[in-house]
């Protein structure tokens, strides 16, 4: 559906640094890589985001795809349509945004304050094209047809003002979908929401982009959000992408300790391999020995990082004999959540933080055991 190669762009700085890619003048003027040579493929259907901190080029990668930035280098296609191409030898391609038939919904709603809601919907339809415009009766009908799904019909004569951030938000999207693009690209549009909205807007919207079928590139930082929307996750760090996968292998095999840092919240332990035997690794470190297994290639001696989720930890004030991966510790300190309790475990130099159920609560200078399955713990590199 969708393809990125290679994509370079480039803002002036006071910094030069080379692409990975080769290109990028040393004699040249210094230059900052927003987009360090990314790659990747969007399916049909899919709701595909970018995440990562601020400044990682997850926006100016969307801007690129929407043609409101030309990158310095790369491919862009839709299906079989080339949108951007900069190749030596070849005639290079940018085709204007407005000519790109996809829709957009920015972080700010960007909505026309003097216009109803209808209006709103159906201005993208008016504009277009004498050839391409639909007649008014189309237009009512589709336009309708979306206030509808969004739950806004009722509100098709209200000034666009009157409406909530909610029920903004979702004209924005209104708005983008009228006219069925072959693609939907959305910046970070639910972080003007407060907490409560966004979290019931995300579910919303996963309704909407699965109910529409429309092919979705979604730009965030929110971890969460991230997680409960996707079908797919490309975490970008400096420029690059580092990590890309379903959210659930993402969160659990975290490619390097940025992404486990970055996602959620991990505890890391330093060890050496000491051995393995398939997939079932042995890492020593300074409090004890760790079993786990991993499909990483990493050999005996090598330096490594043991990453666990506080979720995946299980703690209690009984040993039980025969478990792999059990230390001792102590309560150092405790945290009611609401849905969950949080411990944090002394064990040697370590602190570690463990989340339980809100009917485990163990006090502080309470001795306990740590368990970590060996199926939960993922092991990275060290850089």
């Amino acid at each position: 559906m969708l393809r990125i190669d290679n994509l370079v762009k480039t803002f002036a700085g006071e910094r030069r640094k080379r692409s990975r890619n080769g290109n990028g003048d040393a004699k040249g003027p210094a230059k900052i890589f927003a987009v360090n040579d990314v790659s990747f493929e969007v399916g049909e259907g899919e709701l595909f985001t970018l995440l990562g901190p601020s400044g990682c080029g997850k926006t100016t990668t969307l801007r690129s795809i929407a043609g409101l930035e030309r990158p310095d280098a790369g491919h862009i296609a839709l299906t079989e349509r080339v949108l951007f191409s900069s190749k030596p030898g070849e005639k290079p391609v940018n085709v204007p945004a407005n000519s790109r038939g996809l829709g957009m919904v920015f972080q700010s709603y960007a909505i026309w304050p003097h216009m109803t809601v209808f209006n709103n919907v159906a201005f993208p339809l008016q504009v277009m094209k004498r050839a391409e415009r639909p007649g008014k009766r189309e237009i009512s009908e589709r336009v309708m047809r979306v206030l509808e799904t969004m739950e806004l019909a009722s509100f098709a004569d209200r000034h666009a003002t009157k409406l909530s951030g909610g029920q903004q938000q979702r004209l924005a999207l209104a708005r983008a979908v009228v006219i069925e693009p072959s693609l939907l690209l959305l910046d970070e549009p639910l972080s003007n929401l407060d907490a409560k909205l966004r979290e019931s807007l995300r579910y919303e919207l996963k309704r909407l982009q699965r109910e529409l079928g429309i092919t979705s590139v979604y730009v965030t930082h929110d971890q969460i959000e991230a997680l409960a929307l996707s079908s797919k996750i490309a975490v970008m760090s400096d420029g690059s992408l580092v990590q890309m996968g379903r959210p659930r292998d993402v969160y659990q095999n975290p490619s390097n300790k940025f992404v486990a840092e970055f996602i959620g919240t991990s505890n890391f332990i330093s060890g050496v391999v000491s051995g393995h035997n398939g997939e079932r690794y042995t890492v020593e470190t300074n409090d004890g020995r760790l079993l786990l297994d991993s499909a990483a290639d990493m050999p005996d001696g090598t330096e490594v990082v043991v990453s666990i989720r506080p979720e995946s930890m299980e703690l209690s004030e009984q040993h039980r004999p025969g478990q792999p991966n059990q230390w001792s510790g102590n309560v150092l300190t405790r945290a009611f959540l609401g849905d969950s309790v949080d411990h944090v475990i002394g064990v040697g130099k370590h602190e570690l933080r463990v989340r339980c159920n809100p009917s485990i609560s163990i006090a502080p200078g309470t001795d306990v055991y740590l368990r970590m399955p060996p199926d939960r713990l993922s092991l990275v590199p060290v850089n």
